[in-house]
């Protein structure tokens, strides 16, 4: 079977994009090796059973990929975090200081609210309607 198993994410910081992701949204640390070049490969994955797409978290290298980070799908929702109780993280979440950009909201294909992650880009948190 094919899937996306990862997703690159351009931070200024692997400890602290680590930290966010994983005191913040829950997620788990699947990958920290060190890399001779002196970068780090990191990977981080919502839930426990490592089914769900990682993210790597890359450094940025230049001005270019600096300029990036924040800013990887301009300004539009470009990540989707599936919840199967929508309450239970979105409380979990705004005690762990995420910043919510909107109330939540019903919609015909579930429960949503819009969130920034601690660089500014903008994901959905979302529980589909059954």
């Amino acid at each position: 079977m094919r899937r996306i198993a990862l997703v690159t994410l351009v931070v200024d910081d692997y400890d602290t994009a680590i930290r966010f992701y994983t005191d913040a949204l829950g997620f788990r640390l699947a990958a920290d090796e060190p890399r001779g070049d002196g970068s780090r490969w990191v990977v981080v994955e919502p839930g426990a059973d490592g089914h769900g797409t990682g993210l790597l978290l890359a450094r940025a290298k230049d001005e270019a990929q600096r300029g990036r980070v924040g800013d990887q799908t301009g300004g539009r929702v470009g990540f989707f975090l599936h919840t199967d109780d929508f309450a239970r993280d979105h409380a979990r979440m705004t005690a762990a200081g995420v910043t919510f950009l909107e109330e939540p909201r019903h919609e015909p294909y579930g429960t949503v609210a819009v969130f920034q992650d601690l660089y500014g880009n903008r994901w959905d948190l979302l529980q589909p309607a059954e």
